[in-house]
């Protein structure tokens, strides 16, 4: 038996590649420290090497999977996945994906109105201009801190964005909801239940939604470490300065006189203090987005607090109707039972036999038919104040 060996053209090998690669290309949108925006369809390999991004984070922001919502601090990037926003943000740029999305757009308008800034001197341009002005370091290092940093200022973006719209979400929930309740309360129809039915399901789902984001920014919170991968912009300027690892400068002398010696401490200290309060600028940011969107939650928890209400009003409407029927059917069947008696007597007198007490007892006819009726009377009069005795009917 024979094997045959097909050869593929190298043309056909390459268009098919081509064709390939064409299919897993997606859309995204840079937006620079200009407000100049970008668009670019690459794949994910061209961002990987673009943002220098491992597969596994840049995974969280394919919609195809099912992530929660989630804010990750790389070495030189910030992963941003919180609903609709998937997101890079970088030290120079962001990278929005999904640009012509309907959700998306207003957001790339608004990142490039509030991104531009004056930047400060580079690395570089600082490094030769110190030479000549001592001082210069000291007025640039003053100007940094009180810059808002750009990392954090496309971050801002990106939480405000994502607040307002949960927020106008649950704003268009309640709208539909509390009429809908109150109308359930009116009349009770299957209409108005599958309505409020429908309605506490999209609830369910945007609490999920809320909640997920807050507990997001909760755990941020919470970790002074994890808010301090976020500053990007301090990474680098570390990476680019001149002070080394152990916080000495490398233009000092290898045996330093005591003067060195204690600007070298003296500076460590001023690093070590820095480091501990680094997270103060970003922890503020953080808990103003936390508490509006601790807010939309508290705006849903009353909503669902209402609808539980609503229900508990129509169980307690339909427990009294359902008693209704139950004391109908008990009073149905009281009568029942005073009437088979009457039946039992009339159907004893009734019958077509020969006795001979029926002879010259005429006037016994209307003390049977009274003392039968007084008999069922009083039957029935004792049923139902059994029944209330043991709470079956209301009184």
């Amino acid at each position: 038996m024979t094997r045959q060996v097909y050869f593929v053209p190298a043309a056909e090998t390459q268009v098919a590649s081509v064709k390939k690669k064409t299919a897993v290309t997606t859309s995204w949108v840079s937006v620079d420290a200009k407000g100049q925006g970008t668009v670019l369809d690459v794949d994910k390999y061209a961002i990987m090497r673009r943002v220098q991004i491992h597969a596994r984070d840049l995974r969280v922001l394919d919609p195809m999977l099912s992530y929660p919502s989630t804010v990750l601090g790389r070495e030189k990037v910030i992963v941003l996945n919180l609903e609709h926003i998937k997101a890079i943000i970088t030290a120079e740029e962001v990278l929005l994906r999904d640009p012509f999305d309907d959700n998306v757009i207003p957001i790339v308008a608004e990142l490039k109105r509030r991104l531009p800034q004056e930047k400060n001197l580079t690395c570089q341009g600082l490094g030769e201009e110190e030479e000549e002005h001592p001082g210069l370091r000291n007025d640039i290092n003053t100007g940094e801190e009180s810059e808002f940093p750009f990392e954090f200022r496309a971050l801002e973006v990106a939480l405000e964005a994502i607040c307002s719209f949960l927020d106008a979400r649950t704003r268009e929930l309640e709208t539909d909801t509390y009429p809908a309740l109150d109308e359930l309360t009116s009349k009770i129809s299957s209409r108005n239940l599958d309505h409020v039915r429908k309605l506490k399901s999209a609830m369910t789902r945007l609490t999920n939604r809320v909640q997920k984001v807050r507990d997001e920014l909760e755990q941020l919170l919470d970790d002074d470490d994890d808010m301090a991968d976020l500053y990007l912009s301090r990474k680098l300027a570390g990476a680019c300065s001149p002070v080394s690892v152990s916080g000495a400068p490398n233009w000092y002398p290898s045996s330093p006189t005591i003067g060195s010696k204690i600007s070298r401490t003296s500076r460590v200290s001023a690093v070590t203090v820095e480091e501990d309060n680094d997270v103060e600028e970003l922890e503020m940011l953080l808990e103003a987005y936390f508490m509006q969107i601790d807010n939309t939650l508290n705006k849903l928890t009353t909503l669902r607090e209402y609808i539980d209400d609503t229900e508990d009003y129509i169980n307690i409407q339909l427990d009294n109707h359902r008693n209704q029927l139950i004391q109908l059917e008990l009073f149905l069947s009281s009568g029942t039972v005073c009437l088979s008696i009457y039946s039992l007597v009339a159907a004893i007198f009734g019958m077509n036999i020969p006795y001979t007490w029926k002879e010259g007892h005429g006037y016994m006819f209307k003390w049977v038919v009274i003392l039968t009726g007084l008999l069922c009377a009083l039957t029935f009069t004792s049923i139902i104040s059994y029944a209330r005795h043991k709470g079956l009917i209301g009184s």
